[in-house]
C-alpha cells in the first residue's frame, strides 16, 4: 500500500517523476529534462502552504504535480492549450490523487482562465511564446484573479547573462520552430523588469529573484503579491 503524502513536505524527484512511469518514453524523457533543467522547487517555495493554486500553461503538469504533492492543503488546477500534453498530465493526476494530492488538469482555450479568486497563480516559461501585448494582458488578468494576499509567480528567462540568454534562445528555437515540442508561432523574450512594471501598475507588490546560478539558462522569478488591505 502506498502511503499518502503529508500535509507539508519536501518532495523528492521520485515523488514527482514516478507519476509519469506509465507515460510514453518521449513524454518521460521530456518531463525528466524539464525537471532537471528548471528550478521548480525554487518556484514552489514562493507558494502559500494552503489554498487554491492555478498554473497557467502547465504542459505535462510537472510543476502542478510538485505543487500538489508538496502540500496536501493546496488545491491545484493546471490549464494548457496543448491538447497533446494534457492527456499525459491528466494521467499523472490519477496517481497523484491516489496518494492524497488535490490536483486537476484541463485544456483551456487561448485567453481563457478559470474563475478566481486564487491564492496563487503560477506561469512557468509561457510568456515568451506570446506577443508583448498579449503577455501584458495575461498578467493583468492574472492579477485581477488573485485573492487578497494572493501571489502571482512568473518564471521566465532574463536577458542576462548574455551567453545563457543566447543558449536558451537557441534551444527554444529548436523546441518551438524545428521540433514542434512546444505550441507557439513566435518567441518574444521580454525583460523581467518590464513584466514587474506591468504588475506594479496593477497594484501588486513586486520583487525579483534571479535563479540562474547553477543552470545554463537565465532563470528569473517575478513574484507579485496582492496587498491584503484596501
Amino acid at each position: 500500500m502506498t502511503a499518502p503524502w503529508g500535509r507539508a513536505r519536501t518532495s523528492s524527484s521520485r515523488d514527482v517523476l514516478s507519476l509519469y512511469d506509465d507515460a510514453p518514453f518521449a513524454v518521460r524523457a521530456h518531463v525528466r529534462l524539464r525537471w532537471w533543467t528548471c528550478p521548480f522547487r525554487a518556484v514552489a517555495a514562493q507558494l502559500p502552504p494552503t489554498g487554491r493554486v492555478l498554473e497557467v500553461g502547465c504542459g505535462h503538469g510537472v510543476f502542478a504535480m510538485l505543487a500538489a504533492v508538496s502540500g496536501s492543503d493546496r488545491t491545484v488546477v493546471g490549464v494548457d492549450v496543448d491538447e497533446r500534453k494534457v492527456p499525459h498530465a491528466r494521467a499523472a493526476t490519477v496517481r497523484a490523487r491516489s496518494k492524497g494530492a488535490a490536483v486537476d488538469i484541463t485544456v483551456a482555450p487561448p485567453g481563457e482562465l478559470p474563475a478566481g479568486p486564487w491564492d496563487a497563480i503560477v506561469v512557468v516559461d509561457v510568456a515568451y511564446l506570446l506577443d508583448v501585448e498579449v503577455q501584458r494582458r495575461l498578467f493583468v488578468e492574472c492579477a485581477a484573479l488573485l485573492a487578497p494576499g494572493g501571489v502571482l509567480v512568473v518564471k521566465e528567462m532574463a536577458l542576462v547573462p548574455t551567453w545563457k540568454f543566447r543558449w536558451n534562445r537557441f534551444q527554444e528555437t529548436l523546441s518551438v520552430r524545428v521540433l514542434g515540442l512546444t505550441v507557439g508561432d513566435r518567441m518574444t523574450f521580454t525583460d523581467p523588469a518590464e513584466m514587474g512594471r506591468w504588475l506594479t501598475a496593477e497594484g501588486l507588490d513586486v520583487r525579483h529573484v534571479p535563479l540562474h546560478k547553477g543552470y545554463p539558462h537565465p532563470h528569473h522569478l517575478v513574484v507579485a503579491r496582492r496587498p491584503t488591505g484596501p
